[in-house]
């Protein structure tokens, strides 16, 4: 029996202690936080996450989906709020696809709660020191000490277990990459008897050019909402320096939200503001016994909503390379870096485009158009085109860096039909379609 330290129990750490616990490894998971089930989350912490299909499958595979959707509230589009008082629906997808708005803290919970109910044993209140890895030693803040046989750093974008790597690594290459904007979490309440003052099935997006306010449901009724704002400039988080200049802001800017923000001044004012960062580094492993995983091996910016779901396909892919590779460590590892580091990449740059989108482009008739263009033809050779959202929400079966390849090289042939003349009234021809098929092929 593998003895295993997983260092963090968050919702990747917790996950894989899922499946290791579920394979006979002896686990014992190392979380710097208190128990979160005893000591609550911390105000302005609670993100709401959109749960899609790569989580899915993998939360399916242990068995804990049927739970999940219990606190699960299903998005089947973007529900735009734009500046002229319009509020358009946008879809994701086909007819009944979605993803899930589930409070991350929650799910988190549950997790733990699974991990520990498959033989996981969680040690709260555990800061990582560093890690000998001749010895494959965890040393703690507190002077303790844990040797395994195999190694897992699952704690997040500032990992301490990624720093012990790259400080023990002579050739370790480390990118990281904070964007100029931050973010702050915000508050609907329910309306009376728990309603949803707004749909309840959609994530709204209050798109603003430069800056955006989104808000997701909650099974109580009410939206967690998040600002993603620039630090500096005018407007920013700096210019909004007092709660009388944010209601103002908002009363202006974001009206509709506004009205329905009964404690904006106190939780702009208290909540903190965080930053953004994509981390990329390589390599991930040592030898048989040591990895980087979700968020600590691929931390990305949230605009894609795929930071848990890349988090959680990495545990689907290492548990089923152990049945490929028969419990060979060596080669386990060294295939899941090969897999998994092209991924992360991928999925990290499209996070970062798709910010500009949100916040900017889903406004545009222009954009809107291309949308209806792609999604038209998409329904008449489902075969040839699936929009780039598609590829990467409802297509667990292909992977990140195929959907980015297939998206530069749908956009590019998008550039060209937006090009044609009077493609406003000749969208859905079939000029517009025998052009699109030429080009694909």
């Amino acid at each position: 029996m593998k003895k295993v330290s997983i260092i963090g129990a968050g919702l990747v750490g917790s996950l894989l202690a899922i499946y290791l616990t579920r394979r006979n490894y002896k686990v014992t998971l190392f979380e710097r936080r208190g128990d979160m089930r005893k000591v609550g989350v911390a105000a302005g912490r609670s993100i709401n996450l959109a749960l899609s299909d790569r989580g899915i499958r993998a939360l399916r595979e242990v068995g804990i989906m049927q739970e999940i959707e219990k606190i699960a509230i299903p998005m089947y589009g973007r529900q735009m709020h734009n500046m002229d008082g319009s509020s358009p629906f946008q879809p994701y997808g086909k007819e009944n696809q979605c993803i899930h708005s589930v409070s991350r803290g929650e799910l988190n919970k549950q997790l733990m709660s699974l991990a520990e109910q498959h033989g996981a044993r969680i040690v709260f209140n555990k800061p990582l020191q560093h890690i000998a890895f001749d010895e494959r030693t965890l040393h703690f803040e507190d002077g303790s000490t844990e040797t395994s046989d195999l190694i897992f750093g699952s704690d997040g974008a500032y990992a301490a277990s990624r720093l012990s790597h790259q400080l023990q690594h002579n050739r370790f290459q480390y990118h990281q990459y904070y964007i100029d904007f931050g973010y702050k979490e915000l508050h609907i309440p329910p309306g009376p008897n728990g309603s949803f003052q707004m749909e309840k099935n959609a994530l709204h997006i209050w798109p603003r050019g430069n800056y955006m306010l989104i808000a997701l449901p909650n099974p109580d009724g009410s939206f967690t909402c998040t600002l993603f704002f620039p630090f500096e400039g005018n407007p920013s988080f700096a210019s909004l320096d007092t709660a009388e200049k944010a209601r103002q802001f908002f009363n202006d800017t974001f009206s509709d939200a506004s009205a329905l923000m009964p404690s904006l001044e106190e939780d702009f004012m208290q909540n903190p503001t965080s930053s953004l960062v994509t981390v990329k580094c390589f390599p991930w492993i040592r030898q048989d016994y040591f990895a980087l995983i979700g968020d600590a091996a691929h931390a990305i910016v949230p605009f894609f909503g795929q930071g848990m779901n890349c988090g959680f396909e990495d545990c689907a892919v290492l548990n089923e390379l152990i049945d490929v590779h028969h419990e060979d460590w060596n080669q386990i590892l060294q295939a899941y870096q090969t897999l998994r580091k092209p991924d992360g990449d991928a999925i990290a740059d499209l996070a970062l485009a798709n910010f500009v989108e949100m916040r900017d482009k889903v406004a545009h008739p222009a954009f809107l158009l291309q949308k209806k263009i792609e999604a038209a033809f998409s329904e008449r050779y489902p075969d040839q085109w699936t929009p780039a959202y598609s590829m990467v929400t409802f297509r667990p079966d292909l992977r990140y860096s195929e959907a980015l390849h297939r998206g530069n090289h749908q956009e590019s042939i998008m550039r060209k039909v937006m090009a044609m003349p009077d493609i406003e009234n000749k969208w859905n021809s079939e000029e517009v379609h025998a052009f699109i098929l030429q080009q694909i092929h």
